[in-house]
C-alpha cells in the first residue's frame, strides 16, 4: 500500500482538507445533537413546526404525494418501532432462559425497553420530513397520482397495523408509556429520635 491510500489521506500522510471538513461538521452536528437532548418537548415542537411547514408547501404546491405518502408510511413504521419492546415477548415464549415481562404483582419489576428510543424516534423523524422537504424542489419526484386513495389506503394501513399492535400489547401484557418514575413506599417516618 502506498501513501494516499487509505480514505481522507492526501498525498504527504496528512488528512485532506475536504475529510477534515466533513469530520469537522461532523462533530459540530453531533454536539448540537446532544445539546439538544434533554429538550424533549422543544425538540419534538420545533419538529411539529417543520411537519407542519411541509405540509402547506404540499397544499401550496398541489403535488408530491407521492412523497408525502413514503413519508407517512416511514413515519408510521418508527412509530410502530416505539411502541414495540427490544425483545419481542413472542420470541421469549417458547425458551424459558432470558427475562420476561412480569405478569403477576408479586414479580419483578422490568421497566419497558423500546426497539427505537424516543431520542432516535425523533432524530429519524425529523430527518424524513427534511428529505421531503428537499423531495419537493425537484420535479422528478412530482409523480401524478390521484390522492384520495393514497389518503384512504394510509388510513387504512394505520389502522391494520395499530390494531395487531394493540393485541400484541395485550397478548404480552405491556405498556409502551409510563409516568415518570415508579415510587415505592417506605416506613412511615414516625419522627422519634433515639438517644444515645
Amino acid at each position: 500500500m502506498s501513501e494516499g491510500d487509505s480514505i481522507g489521506e492526501s498525498v504527504h500522510g496528512k488528512p485532506s482538507v475536504i475529510y477534515r471538513f466533513f469530520s469537522r461538521l461532523g462533530q459540530i452536528y453531533q454536539s448540537w445533537l446532544d445539546k439538544s437532548t434533554p429538550y424533549t418537548a422543544v425538540r419534538w415542537i420545533v419538529t411539529l413546526g417543520l411537519s407542519f411547514i411541509y405540509m402547506i408547501r404540499v397544499y401550496l404546491l398541489q403535488g408530491w404525494y407521492i412523497v408525502t405518502y413514503a413519508l407517512g408510511i416511514y413515519h408510521l413504521n418508527l412509530f410502530i418501532a416505539f411502541l414495540s419492546p427490544k425483545v419481542d415477548p413472542s420470541l421469549m415464549e417458547d425458551s424459558d432462559d432470558g427475562p420476561s415481562l412480569p405478569t403477576r404483582q408479586n414479580e419483578e419489576f422490568r421497566p419497558f425497553i423500546r426497539r427505537l428510543p424516543e431520542f432516535k424516534f425523533w432524530h429519524s423523524a425529523t430527518k424524513g420530513i427534511l428529505v421531503a422537504m428537499a423531495c419537493t424542489f425537484f420535479e422528478a419526484f412530482n409523480v401524478p397520482v390521484f390522492w384520495p386513495i393514497l389518503v384512504m389506503y394510509f388510513i387504512m394501513l394505520f389502522c391494520i397495523t395499530m390494531k395487531r399492535q394493540i393485541k400484541h400489547m395485550i397478548k404480552y401484557r405491556y405498556i409502551p408509556f409510563t409516568h415518570g418514575k415508579r415510587k415505592y413506599k417506605g416506613k412511615e417516618d414516625v419522627g422519634k429520635t433515639f438517644a444515645s
